[in-house]
């Protein structure tokens, strides 16, 4: 069996890519780009250098500075009216996986037209929109390597997957000197993204030999770096370590596809505003229990790689080493449960069917090793609303 293996068609990776945006641009024919981005990366300065480094290169552009964190349709709405209205030719995405997420939409609609529901899964978004040339500024979604996005419907609060060849960026400029100035809740909350997408992509049953080999490194480099980068946000190597492991666990998962963790989250984030990454985390200790009597070999690989079980630790101890790290992790990195998250009990007990529902809607949860049933996702989100 063959599996399609799709990447952008450039990534230039390393201290001061950022700063080969103009002859990216140039090699790519374009010279009319609209930058998509968020009010930090204005108040950071981070977007006027992008705009500075290209009118020295003789290349004008218009900023759109208003994407959201966890982007809706109506967020959008403005950027994909500029598109329409302007003679761009190309867009860059600067900012953490929001921006980037939302600049993929905002190319397609801006393009094609239409509402962003009508792009959701199942649709497969083949057409290209406006090229993208993706520019992260945090360690975590892999958004610059991937053919998803995620838009929530804010008349219903789902959380829409839209995936196809037609969100994949031309070009990925991974640049984790941009990292540096992460406060250190984004880099847990955006880490253990990362980490999820590699370990998610692993167990997938849509994997590949080709995803493996990515997943595997990205686990090699974030598990080991994940803490430093919180404790010490200057760590130079361990923002690197942490840069380069998110996008290759984002090639991993856009090309082996994420699994149960995702397809709960995205309710959670939708719902309850929790920002993705720290959904994940919440459900990320006790969905991988759920799901390693399914893989038990895979997941022991997992610890391997991430460097808390040894070769010659057995697959059950391996598997037992594995989930006290993820609940170590969680505790060290002080990610909250739905309760402590300040969540009402009432509210998320009585969405549980609907999210439930949702995620399995979201088609995820399918290529989990142990496919849930509806009631195994409702009882799962209760376990995880007790747990401490």
């Amino acid at each position: 069996m063959s599996h399609r293996i799709v990447l952008p068609r450039l990534m230039e990776i390393g201290a001061g890519a950022s700063q080969q945006l103009a002859a990216v641009l140039g090699g790519l024919g374009c010279s009319r780009p609209l930058i998509v981005t968020d009010r930090m990366m204005v108040e950071l300065g981070y977007a006027a250098r992008l705009a500075e480094q290209l009118e020295q290169a003789g290349i004008a552009s218009r900023c759109f500075a208003d994407t959201e964190p966890e982007p809706t349709a109506a967020s959008i709405r403005a950027g994909v009216q500029m598109v329409r209205e302007g003679d761009f030719d190309s867009i860059v995405a600067l900012g953490g996986g929001s921006p980037i997420d939302s600049a993929k939409a905002i190319g397609i609609l801006g393009k094609f037209g239409g509402e962003m529901r009508d792009y959701r899964f199942p649709r497969d978004v083949s057409d290209a929109g406006l090229p993208l040339i993706a520019i992260p500024t945090t360690a975590g979604t892999g958004s610059e390597v991937t053919r998803f996005t995620i838009i929530t419907d804010e008349t219903s609060d789902e959380k829409m997957l839209c995936a196809g060849l037609g969100f994949m960026p031309v070009a990925a400029l991974i640049d984790y000197e941009l990292t540096l100035s992460l406060p250190p809740r984004v880099t847990a909350d955006t880490g253990i993204d990362a980490l999820t997408h590699a370990i998610e992509a692993y167990v997938s049953r849509k994997a590949s030999l080709y995803s493996d080999a990515q997943a595997l490194e990205a686990m090699r480099l974030l598990a080991p770096n994940l803490r430093s980068a919180f404790h010490e946000p200057r760590n130079l190597a361990a923002r690197e370590a942490m840069m380069l492991g998110a996008t290759l666990a984002g090639i991993a998962f856009s090309n082996a596809s994420v699994a149960l963790v995702h397809g709960m989250s995205r309710p959670i984030g939708a719902f309850f505003h929790v920002p993705h990454g720290l959904s994940n985390a919440m459900l990320l200790p006790a969905v991988t229990a759920f799901s390693i009597p399914a893989a038990p070999e895979r997941y022991a690989d997992c610890a391997r790689a991430m460097g808390v079980a040894s070769e010659g630790d057995s697959v059950e101890a391996a598997n037992d080493k594995l989930l006290s790290e993820l609940r170590a992790l969680n505790k060290e990195l002080q990610v909250p449960s739905p309760a402590q998250f300040g969540i009402a009990r009432e509210r998320f007990f009585e969405l549980r069917e609907t999210m439930a529902r949702q995620a399995l809607a979201s088609g995820s949860p399918g290529n989990n090793p142990r496919v849930p049933s509806e009631a195994e996702i409702i009882d799962l989100y209760e376990t995880v609303w007790n747990q401490e």
